[in-house]
């Protein structure tokens, strides 16, 4: 049966948000990734800037991620404490709005986890798309116009905040391959190609490419 929601988890550098545009595009489904901040904010009645620090909206990675791919109204800075997103009450505001778009269906959620929140629930389909540190920090030097190793601690210190957010979120000391249906490394696949191999996945064959 075709996935009537499809999760996309990224690493921060391997292209993934883009991946998620195009599977949306190609599948006619809802892109949601801000969606689910706002959403979350509306139901416990926040200010959507707090719901999103209690996320992971402080950390650079974000921060880069929404100044080249999102438009956003969150205020955002360089610094990333674990402590901003452990707020009992907007976590579940977050995996709540997560669970309640997934109800709906036809939707591809990027980021926020929600591979995590949905594990076990049938109609989900959890990708993973990732690449080497090195051809991440590539990218995102070129992006940024820095050195490579500027690109590099870019990636390391994203990957530490995103293990920092799994473990506070989701109780998970380690992001493993078996948590996702589908692994893709970016090293030479394009965006366009993941997203094929993405849409296949979810069921629906390669007659819309």
């Amino acid at each position: 049966m075709p996935a009537k929601v499809v999760c996309i988890s990224r690493a921060l550098g391997a292209e993934g948000a883009e991946v998620g545009l195009i599977v949306a595009d190609r599948l006619g489904y809802r892109l949601v990734d801000e969606e689910i901040v706002a959403e979350a904010a509306a139901k416990g009645q926040v200010d959507p800037d707090l719901v999103a620090d209690a996320e992971q909206r402080r950390s650079l990675a974000r921060r880069i991620l929404d100044e080249l791919l999102w438009t956003s109204g969150a205020t955002v800075t360089p610094e990333f404490s674990p402590a901003e997103f452990s707020s009992e009450p907007h976590r579940e505001l977050i995996i709540g709005a997560i669970r309640e778009t997934a109800e709906r269906g036809q939707a591809v959620i990027v980021a926020h986890a929600a591979s995590h929140a949905l594990a076990g629930r049938p109609g989900v389909l959890r990708v993973l798309v990732t690449a080497s540190p090195e051809v991440r920090a590539r990218r995102l030097a070129a992006i940024e116009g820095v050195d490579e190793s500027r690109g590099l601690k870019l990636v390391r210190e994203s990957d530490a905040a995103r293990a920092a957010y799994f473990k506070e979120f989701y109780g998970l000391a380690d992001e493993l391959p078996t948590q996702y249906d589908l692994v893709v490394n970016t090293d030479a696949l394009s965006p366009d190609e993941v997203a094929g191999l993405v849409v296949a996945a979810a069921g629906y064959g390669l007659e819309s490419r």
